[in-house]
């Protein structure tokens, strides 16, 4: 069974005692804003030079990377583990590109980390990727629960009083 509090609780455990800058992104950051779709993985974005940090801590649980990822969809640093059966992809920061579904053009994606957005999920502040570019990336993915999280991250964008990070 996923434990997603518990593998949360063990990454941002390691980010943090190694003063590594990250942010939750993906379909986890929409769960945080709403979305009620189930869970595939938490995603992370880490500077692509902190991989190294993290590499020995997590190396039990690696089961691709860190290595250069690309796919029709995604062109990146990635590091996938799988800590008591959830798995958690954590994507390099600075070299992020995603290829945009409506124009089928390359886009380069670097992180905004001062944009991030404190928010509170089983009793732990973490930063997650602010709801205007989390719109704005998975606009350019294809999929109904690409739609599902927008419209949830939306929805939640029209009732929320948002404080930023770096502001």
């Amino acid at each position: 069974m996923k434990n997603i509090e518990e593998a949360l609780r063990w990454i941002v455990e390691i980010l943090e005692r190694k003063k590594i800058s990250f942010q939750i992104t993906g379909g986890f950051a929409a769960k945080i804003y709403g979305s009620k779709r189930s869970l595939n993985d938490i995603d992370i974005d880490i500077p692509d030079k902190d991989f190294s940090k993290i590499a020995e801590d997590a190396k039990e649980f690696i089961i691709y990377g860190p290595a250069h990822y690309s796919d029709e969809r995604w062109d990146c640093l990635l590091m996938t583990l799988n800590f008591d059966e959830q798995k958690i992809d954590i994507s390099g920061a600075d070299s992020m590109r995603i290829c945009d579904a409506r124009t089928g053009e390359w886009t380069e994606m670097p992180t905004n980390f001062s944009e991030s957005v404190w928010k509170e999920i089983y009793g732990i502040n973490v930063p997650v990727i602010s709801p205007e570019d989390l719109i704005a990336y998975k606009s350019m993915l294809v999929g109904e629960h690409q739609k599902e999280d927008i419209a949830a991250v939306s929805d939640y964008v029209r009732h929320q009083d948002i404080k930023y990070c770096g502001k």
